[in-house]
């Protein structure tokens, strides 16, 4: 055999062969289980072979589905219809949950009243949709020598998107900018 068969060989192994990572039936190979029987009532601990033997006259599958506990948790289920509700399980759950996004919204010190008006708006369209804001106060050259008189420009940003956000993060000096984050009131 040729060095490429037996990595292949080995690394198929290695890695299992069952096509889940729960072990069902004859993969069982602990002495003693924790029985969890059909309807979800607890059979006790037994070994594995008994616990085999029911769960074959009920016509089922056994599921070794606590593998870390001590003795490990075996349920007596129809394996398909047992993997069928948890992919529906995980489906369910990543409809449920929303990834966050940081939105950044830039401003310049010497910004006029109508922009500041046009990016606060945007700000709250960002805030209700239940994105984070993170608000930038940008300096160039001799803009850095007054940083201190334009934190006022971040205070009125925050204090006008004060019904409906709450500065998370308050204004920071990071090297040639300004930085605030704002997110939705709960």
């Amino acid at each position: 055999m040729d060095s490429y068969a037996v990595r292949f060989l080995f690394s198929f192994f290695m890695e299992g062969t069952t096509i889940s990572d729960l072990m069902i039936n004859e993969q069982i190979r602990d002495k003693e289980v924790r029985l969890i029987g059909e309807g979800g009532e607890q059979l006790g601990i037994m070994s594995a072979r008994d616990a085999l033997k029911m769960a074959e006259d009920a016509g089922l599958d056994l599921v070794k589905i606590a593998p870390t506990a001590k003795p490990p948790v075996c349920k007596i289920v129809d394996y398909g219809k047992y993997k069928y509700e948890q992919v529906r399980k995980e489906k369910e759950a990543k409809k449920k949950q929303r990834v966050i996004e940081i939105k950044e919204i830039r401003l310049s010190p010497n910004i006029d009243t109508n922009d500041l008006n046009t990016k606060i708006n945007a700000a709250r369209k960002f805030l209700t949709k239940g994105d984070r804001v993170k608000v930038t106060l940008r300096f160039r050259g001799r803009e850095m020598a007054h940083m201190n008189n334009s934190k006022h420009i971040l205070d009125d940003f925050a204090e006008s998107l004060s019904d409906i956000s709450v500065v998370e993060k308050a204004p920071k000096v990071e090297g040639r900018s300004m930085t605030m984050f704002l997110t939705e009131k709960r």
